[in-house]
């Protein structure tokens, strides 16, 4: 018999795995330079890309890269580094400010390796003249609570900085730069993933103003007045070689490793995208519809259905509880199913950590609300107050991994079995 909440995990789990950095960087590794290799890079994974490069690379190394707080791993002559995420801390900025010191005097024969992935746009942290880190704290905290896409607040995040949109691979000079990223974007855009330090920013002047204004984000004097000169724009760069961008895992690629688990463990995966946007609870009461549509039914072949799918929803902030997207998709996804039978779901964010909690997403069973409610514990109050973390710690519904130091963004899958009446 099917075991929905444990084919879940094992999902969801294949997904994570298939990021896995020991096993997706290695390929992608070029030859060794005449020169020095200088190893720099940020985000969730930095640690673990900088530990799998020194295991496969045949050649001396140097540099730093940055992680967040809690996600480093052992590294012999990389260093790293640990800085605040989602918002930057001072941390940040000193290592930020290192990072580029490592940079300077290379030469055409050096190679820089720069390893990026989701969460790389908070961990680089270089405010531009006259804008201090607090100016940037503010904007980008509001931007996050705001409900815009992270396209958006990542083009924003490129033109307060003195390191994205660019910057990083201007400050290398003559040296060739390989990126190496684990793309945690919708689109897998390289200027969005941790803001593109190494490629040009292609939004124009003006728009990360326009951006502010659309979401009433409030913005300090100098910060309007850098983002208003053009000296905010970032450099004009060369269009980037297919092998001097690599992305060695993304999204898609873990969506398809879990779908081969499903269909390992005798389900009919149908893949329902790997970069979907919006409004968390309004994904949520769409996946319901099509989940209510289905339930009850099975594959042509006899085979229960599993819907999955990913990509980066965002949670307009109305209330004071807790809980990350993912947490806050599945109780939406709860209050609209109401209790249908035959359906179990799975919400979590593969780098383990749903927004700032310590949990990485929660589980759904047909049960969830009605034992919530017996322990009073109400679903519709908790979504209202965006407390979908309270509410799936209530019920022991919380998914806890720690972090997986990759990240490939939202995982979702809803399992839909037979109803037994």
């Amino acid at each position: 018999m099917p075991d929905p909440q444990s084919d879940l995990r094992q999902m969801f789990d294949a997904a994570v795995a298939a990021a896995d950095p020991h096993l997706c960087l290695p390929p992608h590794l070029p030859p060794v330079p005449a020169g020095r290799t200088v190893v720099v890079g940020a985000g969730k994974a930095a640690a673990a890309m900088a530990a799998a490069l020194e295991t496969h690379w045949p050649g001396p190394l140097s540099g730093l890269v940055i992680t967040r707080y809690g996600h480093a791993a052992a590294t012999r002559t990389i260093e790293v580094l640990e800085a605040a995420h989602p918002t930057p801390d001072l941390n940040g900025v000193e290592a930020t400010a290192r990072l580029l010191t490592s940079l300077d005097g290379l030469t055409a024969d050096d190679l820089v390796i720069c390893l990026l992935s989701g969460g790389g746009s908070a961990l680089l942290t270089a405010p531009p003249p006259g804008v201090s880190l607090e100016d940037k704290r503010s904007v980008v905290s509001a931007l996050l609570r705001s409900g815009a896409p992270i396209a958006q607040i990542n083009a924003v995040r490129r033109r307060l900085s003195r390191v994205k949109g660019g910057r990083l691979r201007q400050a290398a000079g003559p040296a060739r730069v390989l990126t190496l990223a684990i793309s945690d974007a919708p689109g897998d855009d390289p200027a969005t993933i941790a803001s593109g330090p190494t490629v040009a920013d292609p939004t124009a002047s003006g728009d990360a103003l326009a951006i502010l204004q659309r979401y009433g984000v409030d913005v300090s004097p100098a910060a309007r007045a850098w983002l208003a000169d053009p000296a905010s724009q970032g450099p004009q760069l060369p269009a980037a070689r297919p092998d001097d961008y690599r992305l060695i895992a993304t999204p898609a690629l873990s969506l398809e490793a879990a779908a081969r688990v499903a269909t390992d463990l005798g389900y009919q995966p149908v893949v329902l995208g790997d970069a979907i946007e919006g409004e968390a609870r309004d994904l949520a009461r769409r996946h319901a519809a099509m989940a209510l549509n289905l339930a009850g039914g099975l594959s042509r072949d006899g085979k229960p259905i599993v819907l999955i799918s990913g990509g980066e929803t965002t949670v307009t902030v109305v209330g004071s509880g807790r809980g990350g997207r993912n947490t806050e998709y599945l109780l939406a996804l709860g209050v609209a199913l109401d209790g249908a039978a035959g359906i179990h779901a799975l919400a979590a964010d593969t780098d383990g950590i749903d927004g700032v909690e310590d949990n990485a997403g929660a589980i759904l069973a047909p049960d969830s609300l009605a034992r919530a409610a017996a322990a009073g514990v109400l679903a519709t109050a908790r979504l209202a107050d965006n407390d979908a973390y309270g509410f799936f710690g209530a019920i022991d519904g919380l998914v806890f991994t720690g972090p997986t130091r990759t990240n490939v963004n939202d995982f979702r899958a809803i399992i839909l079995t037979p109803r037994t009446s």
